[in-house]
């Protein structure tokens, strides 16, 4: 496998310092997708021919269930890490704070109460916590490369959190749905005890109400980052399995192996 990776805009070390939290001033979301579109069109300069897979982790994910509406068909596979299912009703009083907020900061302004309304809720299952990020994996180690990151639990601006707002409002739609092709193969998977991706009940019932193939994996105890997780290799194994089932080579003589989920 060829693994592709990219920041995306307003995230990373590449990006300036007053932009990080920032996607751009407007239609945030939309340029998100077009950078992933730009990064297809390096892969597919680089690798012509070559079956591609969308991986998206979280807010990753949550881009990937419209990307897989507007581009599946040029994917081979898809799979998607702590995502969510439909939001919940309180997001339509969320986006109404998150505007009265951008109105009085300013789109980069950079609110104490966005922040709250976006992640206070994620660390208290853990209480009492070690760091405030004890939600992301069991490993201490994991959490602690997190906390001392800089380009990892930035404050976000008032108009990235209104972007992502509005994009989470058709999250796991039945419209998004309907226009997912159903010859393609979706993995999903989680951690049990992640506060983001542990309901995903939601989306499984969408997806299978549009006649979507969909593998799911849910796994006990795990927090938000299963890839970084204490039971790492598994999910990674797993994940293996099922690509590997899905992109056998033509000319393999090997039957696929994959485990049951």
């Amino acid at each position: 496998y060829a693994v592709y990776a990219h920041d995306h805009r307003g995230h990373g070390p590449n990006c300036k310092p007053e932009d990080l939290g920032f996607f751009a001033e407007r239609d945030g979301w939309r340029k998100l997708l077009d950078d992933v579109d730009a990064v297809a069109a390096r892969i597919a300069a680089d690798l012509p021919g070559v079956p591609r897979v969308y991986l998206g982790h979280s807010m990753g994910s949550f881009l990937g269930q419209r990307y897989l509406a507007e581009r599946g068909e040029s994917l081979t596979a898809a799979v998607l890490s702590g995502t969510a299912g439909p939001p919940p009703a309180i997001l339509g009083i969320g986006r109404l704070i998150v505007a009265f907020e951008r109105w009085r900061l300013g789109p980069r302004g950079r609110s104490a109460l966005v922040q709250a309304l976006l992640f206070g809720e994620q660390n208290k299952p853990f209480r009492p916590a070690r760091t405030p990020y004890d939600w992301l994996s069991r490993d201490a180690a994991e959490v602690d490369k997190y906390v001392a990151d800089p380009f990892c639990g930035f404050p976000l601006t008032n108009q990235l959190a209104a972007d992502l707002a509005a994009a989470l409002s058709d999250l796991a739609s039945p419209a998004l749905a309907a226009r997912i092709p159903k010859s393609l193969p979706i993995y999903i998977f989680s951690g049990s005890r992640d506060p983001v991706g542990a309901k995903l009940q939601g989306l499984l019932d969408v997806y299978s109400a549009a006649g979507l193939d969909v593998t799911a994996k849910l796994y006990e105890g795990a927090r938000h980052e299963t890839l970084n997780e204490t039971n790492r290799d598994e999910v990674t194994a797993d994940l293996l399995a099922w690509l590997n089932a899905r992109l056998q080579p033509a000319n393999s003589d090997s039957p696929p192996s994959t485990r049951s989920t």
